[in-house]
């Protein structure tokens, strides 16, 4: 059974109007580094989800695409004082002059790195909203109900499934499907959006702004929380994503998350592409206080 940790998830007080309490969590799946990038900074809240190319070379700086994707766009989006739009932007194009230091050819395009995002900017009694690629925006409304600011996006549904049905090999599902893969990957900015350095990225940006009135809850969170499915096919079940925050918050839905892909380390059962997925979210309560893990939060 998978543990929560403390130093994984915090509930504590933010100043700022109306009341917001926030929860965060923000750890390391079984890949050799986290390329989740969590910010906080103020009003300003995001998550990243750094891709490494699939054809990998050693950078200058020894770091994975993934991390130097994602950790760019953070940074970028913790400075930036503009529309969170304008900072997406910005962020894209200073992977693009990253990856040109890295002698990285913007035509071949399996050898860029990547990251979806989704952040968040607080105003009194609205927020503005920025999203690209398979990271969440979730809203959980004072009536019960719940939203989504941000597309599902059925990406790797083909892939998984050919995974599942294949015969047991040895190989890894890179190994095994790497055409597929390859596939899919080259529909980034075709097909769905991701920041790449590409300029097509901003086709497929999503941003507006939100108001808070009726929202409980604000989730912000990568897909390595998203529940796992035993059909590749098959739709989230939000609504039971939902009710475990409500009863346990963000751990409530980690545990849930790694305690079944720990029964299943092949990998088949719930096809995946590694058997735990790095995590990055975050929770904002609004006008309450976020009731510690496991115990039912005030606004749900």
């Amino acid at each position: 059974m998978y543990l929560s940790t403390d130093q994984f998830a915090t509930s504590f007080p933010v100043t700022s109007s109306p009341s917001i309490t926030e929860m965060t969590i923000h750890e390391q799946g079984s890949g050799t580094c986290n390329e989740d990038f969590l910010l906080k900074d103020g009003n300003l809240y995001g998550v990243f989800d750094g891709a490494t190319s699939l054809e990998n070379s050693p950078s200058r700086s020894g770091l994975s695409g993934g991390f130097q994707a994602a950790s760019i766009a953070a940074a970028t989006f913790r400075h930036h004082v503009g529309p969170l739009a304008q900072a997406a932007e910005v962020a894209n194009h200073r992977i693009r002059t990253a990856q040109g230091y890295d002698r990285i050819p913007s035509d071949q395009r399996l050898r860029l790195w990547s990251t979806s995002l989704a952040a968040i900017r607080l105003h009194g009694s609205s927020f503005e909203y920025c999203h690209t690629g398979d990271c969440m925006i979730m809203l959980l409304h004072h009536d019960g109900s719940h939203s989504l600011l941000s597309p599902e996006l059925d990406i790797d549904s083909e892939t998984l499934t050919l995974w599942q049905q294949s015969p047991d090999s040895g190989q890894p599902i890179h190994s095994l499907l790497a055409e597929q893969i390859a596939r899919v990957r080259l529909q980034m900015n075709v097909c769905y959006g991701v920041l790449n350095g590409e300029p097509e990225a901003m086709n497929f940006l999503r941003h507006g702004h939100h108001s808070l009135a009726g929202v409980a809850d604000i989730l912000l969170f990568t897909d390595g929380l998203m529940l796992p499915k035993a059909d590749p096919k098959d739709r989230t079940d939000w609504q039971s994503f939902a009710n475990m925050y409500c009863r346990g918050g963000l751990g409530a839905i980690r545990d849930h998350v790694r305690t079944v892909q720990q029964t299943d380390p092949a990998c088949r059962c719930y096809p995946r592409f590694k058997v735990h997925d790095d995590i990055a979210a975050i929770a904002l309560t609004v006008d309450g206080v976020a009731a510690p893990e496991h115990t039912l939060p005030q606004s749900c």
